[in-house]
């Protein structure tokens, strides 16, 4: 006779309560944050349009660190650890990240000093200073993903929102005291960006020290891969679609226009900031829910308070779009930026909705999609060298294939449902 399944218990009745409250403290810290961290774009108005585009490429540098897929595995494998008792486990995980990511940060300090000159003239940087301040941020970002991860895998929301807040504040009053007293140009604003940084990972060291500093446990590391890799390859994937435009941008136009360009994204990326606590506390509610066989039911609830709010913040800058440039830039921004800002605007909300989407597969560990979001994501950089006659045929590449990413994504929520509803 065969065993019967375990039937999923109900979740505990305040999980609802207590998602509000952490989500809208997260919503609070990132919106405070985001204004402070954007406040950092009103330097454009001291510097020249070409130092601000340097600015956006070392940006871009930045976004295209593995951040999300980063924090996403420390998230889910804080979670499942606290569920089933393995924190010792965590424990080695958490000393042997730390350790590699710094050796990885000495390999490309390596590279960088042996290419420093093509590095110099591809991306069209000043000098060099910025960029060996750009590995620090690197290094620094990594670290920053890896003990953000571990808090918001233990819903220790409340220091995840205080991490974003202080990072914000010492990015801003860095940046504008070297920019503003002694002419720091891309590399003060930069250097803002360090401090940050520094500021946010000794709050993640110290909230976090508790985990990190029990006696290690072994653990099975084919099962840790099994976990890891897709989540990687997977969040990875969508963090590429996110951000790969700016680097393609900067090497097909000139410094102006793509310091205009790089104005529009930093108003359209707002958008994700906005929507993005509610799957950050989503998410290791339900690899909770998962490791011990609850039901959940925030997917929907989040699904429509992210389109809700990214389909108002898009409507609102193609809307406000020259004013808003206006006030955050230069009057010599609006024609070029307002132009763009639109396109970019829109093509954020299916990627704020696929980013849901994405949070909820992996949480259930439904690893199934990520060979088809690496293709997808292949695809799209292959696109991007075929379609830039313009900077808004890029936008349209980007939003094209972000259609794509939210449209595979529902399918495979879809399928996902279905098939729990008949093995139920």
């Amino acid at each position: 006779m065969s065993e019967a399944k375990p039937q999923p218990t109900p979740a505990a009745p305040h999980q609802h309560a207590s998602f509000f409250r952490q989500s809208g403290w997260l919503m609070i810290a990132s919106i405070g944050g985001g204004v402070l961290f954007y406040s950092v774009h009103f330097l454009s108005k001291r510097i020249s349009v070409a130092e601000y585009g340097a600015f956006g490429v070392m940006l871009a540098v930045a976004l295209c660190v593995p951040t999300m897929p980063l924090q996403m595995v420390f998230a889910q494998q804080t979670a499942r650890a606290l569920a089933t008792g393995r924190e010792r486990a965590l424990a080695g995980m958490i000393r042997l990240t730390w350790l590699g990511t710094l050796g990885l940060g000495l390999l490309l300090a390596v590279v960088m000093a042996l290419w420093r000159t093509q590095i110099l003239a591809t991306w069209k940087l000043p000098g060099g200073a910025g960029l060996w301040i750009t590995l620090a941020v690197v290094l620094l970002l990594l670290w920053l993903s890896m003990f953000s991860g571990v808090m918001q895998g233990q819903q220790n929301f409340f220091w995840l929102g205080w991490s974003n807040l202080v990072n914000a504040v010492a990015r801003l009053a860095v940046a504008a005291g070297l920019v503003l007293l002694f002419t720091g140009g891309s590399t003060g604003m930069i250097m803002g960006t360090c401090m940050g940084l520094v500021a946010a990972v000794g709050i993640g060291i110290w909230q976090t020290r508790q985990l990190w500093r029990l006696a290690r446990e072994p653990f099975n590391v084919r099962e840790l891969l099994a976990q890891i890799v897709p989540l990687m390859f997977g969040f990875g994937a969508v963090q590429f679609l996110f951000s790969a435009d700016t680097l393609f941008v900067k090497a097909y136009f000139s410094s102006d226009e793509s310091g205009f360009y790089t104005s529009a994204g930093t108003l359209s990326r707002a958008l994700l900031w906005l929507v993005l606590p509610l799957a950050t506390v989503m998410f290791p509610k339900i690899v909770h829910s998962a490791a011990r066989s609850e039901k959940s039911n925030l997917l929907g609830l989040v699904l429509l308070g992210t389109a809700i709010l990214a389909a108002g913040g898009a409507l609102g800058l193609t809307v406000l779009g020259p004013w808003i440039i206006r006030f955050a830039f230069t009057e010599a921004y609006v024609q070029e930026a307002g132009a763009v800002l639109p396109w970019y605007a829109w093509a954020m909300v299916p990627l704020s909705l696929a980013n849901v989407l994405v949070n909820n597969l992996m949480a259930r560990s439904q690893f199934r999609i990520v060979p088809v979001l690496v293709l997808l994501a292949a695809a799209y950089g292959v696109a991007l060298t075929q379609f830039h006659s313009s900077p808004i045929t890029v936008l349209k590449t980007l939003g094209v294939f972000n259609l794509l990413l939210f449209a595979i994504c529902a399918w495979f929520n879809w399928r996902d449902e279905a098939k729990t509803k008949v093995e139920d």
